[in-house]
């Protein structure tokens, strides 16, 4: 079922936004779902856990601003969603995804995984160390985000830095209504213990139930 719906996040999903939910207070409002983009890797990487930062057979670790990515997976009522597969991936420092369509003029970190996946626990809390997302040309720093529920097709997202100024000039983020956007945001802010350097805390809020 997987493989299935990974070919759909390969082929590119159409940009989409959630319809906004106003018939119950109580209710959460679901994370604006966005395009998963031309760069989702066609053959995952042989270490794709949920450390991006570093890469099996070196003692290197990938450059740029390590980041400590958590949060949870939840249902419109708030209710934690456990088991489900989650996947980031993103460019690493230098603006370079790991993916054969990138040509970017510099070269690619090695250190630096690109993908990676992990799965919410009972709780629905998910976690992943990466980096701070960088700016490419024609894009804001963003890292994409699928979550994948059992019996439906996979939610894809695009997660910002909150505060960045080059999202005003973004086309994708520009596709998402102004009073969403807190909805697709996040801060990147530094943490006084620990090996990372920031720390983000980002929750999905799926706006269709998944089947068990």
């Amino acid at each position: 079922m997987i493989d299935s719906r990974r070919r759909h996040l390969i082929l590119g999903l159409p940009a989409l936004l959630l319809p906004t939910m106003p018939l119950a207070s109580a209710l959460l409002r679901a994370t604006p779902v966005q395009t998963a983009g031309p760069f989702y890797p066609p053959e995952l990487p042989l270490d794709d856990d949920n450390d991006l930062t570093r890469v099996t057979g070196t003692d290197a670790v990938a450059a740029g601003h390590i980041t400590d990515l958590s949060g949870r997976v939840l249902d419109v009522n708030g209710n934690p969603l456990t088991g489900l597969r989650i996947e980031i991936w993103q460019c690493d420092a230098n603006g370079r995804y790991r993916h054969p369509w990138d040509r970017g003029g510099h070269e690619p970190d090695p250190n630096f995984q690109g993908h990676g996946h992990t799965i919410s626990d009972p709780e629905g809390r998910y976690r992943f160390r990466t980096i701070r997302p960088v700016p490419y040309p024609g894009r804001t720093p963003h890292i994409h985000m699928a979550v994948f529920p059992k019996g439906t097709e996979p939610f894809t997202y695009q997660l910002y830095v909150a505060g960045e100024p080059r999202n005003e000039d973004d086309f994708l983020f520009r596709q998402v209504p102004v009073e969403l956007r807190h909805l697709v945001t996040a801060e990147f802010s530094p943490r006084e213990t620990g090996a990372a350097e920031l720390a983000s805390s980002f929750d999905l809020v799926l706006g269709v139930a998944p089947q068990s």
